[in-house]
């Protein structure tokens, strides 16, 4: 990688991990209520997830002498583990939602598929383009911090209103 994308992946990893160390503190402080609301519970570790795959994807790529068809296989194996977590999480919370929110949380699960599907699309286009692939991960992690920054205030704003 060029130092550009070093430098890159040193802000977006850094800002990964003070991100989900105010989530812990956030959650910690609501967790009472955050645990008697059946789907927050499982907001909280979707948020958590998208911003420590953010963090791993940039250890990973800051690996020195990696290849780009590595970096590829990385970024689409970790795009995979992290859409499915995903989806199953929030098919499983669409099962248990109300009908009067269902309409809202198909908007949350959509927000969630934004997030996750250019991982595996960045992976996919490193392995068959090579390094001009690399250009997807900028929707994933801007989508990822979204929607992180959007639960985050869920969970510790909204829950108290």
């Amino acid at each position: 990688m060029n130092k550009e994308w070093h430098d890159f992946f040193i802000t977006t990893g850094g800002a990964a991990a003070a991100l989900a160390g105010l989530l812990f503190v956030g959650v910690s402080l609501n967790l009472q209520k955050i645990l008697s609301v059946r789907r927050l519970p499982e907001r909280a570790l979707i948020s958590l997830v998208l911003l420590m795959n953010i963090l791993i994807l940039s250890i990973l790529i800051l690996v020195p002498g990696e290849s780009l068809t590595l970096v590829g296989f990385e970024l689409l194996l970790t795009g995979l583990i992290l859409y499915f977590f995903i989806l199953r999480l929030d098919l499983r919370n669409y099962r248990h939602t109300g009908k009067e929110f269902k309409n809202r949380y198909l908007l949350n699960l959509c927000l969630d598929q934004l997030a996750s599907l250019p991982y595996i699309i960045c992976g996919t286009a490193m392995l068959m383009s090579g390094e001009i692939g690399i250009f997807w991960i900028v929707p994933a992690i801007v989508f990822s911090f979204i929607k992180a920054v959007l639960d985050a205030w869920v969970l510790l704003v909204e829950i108290n209103r």
